[in-house]
């Protein structure tokens, strides 16, 4: 599916490509998980900065 190949690349939001695929971003996330994309793209520096203002 293009949409999550270029979520997955980070070249589109989560909303742009549930959109362009036609779904509910809920149903996209959904379908993200069944092909193995994770809908969480921090990167480890994203995510300790996060964690710590937690």
């Amino acid at each position: 599916m293009l949409a999550a190949k270029l979520f997955e690349l980070g070249r589109v939001t989560l909303g742009q490509a549930a959109e362009l695929a036609g779904l509910p971003i809920g149903d996209f996330s959904e379908a993200l998980g069944r092909i193995g994309v994770s809908v969480i793209n921090l990167t480890p520096d994203q995510l300790a900065h996060d964690l710590a203002s937690a």
